[in-house]
C-alpha cells in the first residue's frame, strides 16, 4: 500500500544562496514535503500519527534559522531532519523552490527535489553544509 500526506506551499523568507546579496537581503523560498507512511489502519488519535505542526516547525527552522549556499543541501537537511524526528515516516520527498533565482534571464522558479528513505538517513550526517544564521 502506498500512502502519503503532502504539505505544499510553505513559504519563508530566508538567506540561502551563493551571492553576498542573498545572504544580506534574503529571498522567498517555498517548500513542499511528501510524507510517506502507512496510515491505512490509523486510529483517529494524533499521538499515533505524524504531527504536521511539528513537521512545519522543523521545515521552518531549517529554512529560516540556518544558511546554506545550495537549495539541494537545504532539501537534504530538511528530509533527514523529518525522518529523524518523525518515527512513523518511511520516506520523505522535499521540494525547495527558489522563485526568481538570480540568474541572467527571466526565470519563474528553480526547484531542487530529493526523496530520502529511512534506511538512507544513517548513510549521511545531519546538517551537511549547514551554518547557523548570525
Amino acid at each position: 500500500m502506498s500512502s502519503k500526506v503532502v504539505l505544499s506551499g510553505m513559504e519563508f523568507h530566508a538567506h540561502h544562496g551563493v551571492y553576498e546579496e542573498e545572504a544580506r537581503f534574503g529571498a522567498r523560498f517555498v517548500v513542499d514535503t511528501e510524507l510517506h507512511w502507512d496510515f491505512s489502519d490509523l486510529p483517529d488519535e494524533l499521538d499515533r500519527a505524524v504531527n504536521y505542526e511539528r513537521v512545519f516547525a522543523a521545515v521552518q527552522h531549517e529554512t529560516t534559522q540556518t544558511r546554506v549556499q545550495l537549495i539541494e543541501v537545504l532539501a537534504g537537511n530538511i528530509a533527514r531532519r523529518l525522518l529523524r524526528e518523525q518515527a512513523l515516516l518511511d520516506a520523505v520527498t522535499v521540494r525547495v523552490h527558489k522563485p526568481h533565482a538570480p540568474l541572467p534571464g527571466v526565470l519563474r522558479d528553480v526547484t531542487a527535489e530529493l526523496t530520502v528513505t529511512r534506511a538512507a538517513v544513517t548513510a549521511r550526517p545531519m546538517g551537511f553544509g549547514r551554518r547557523a544564521l548570525e
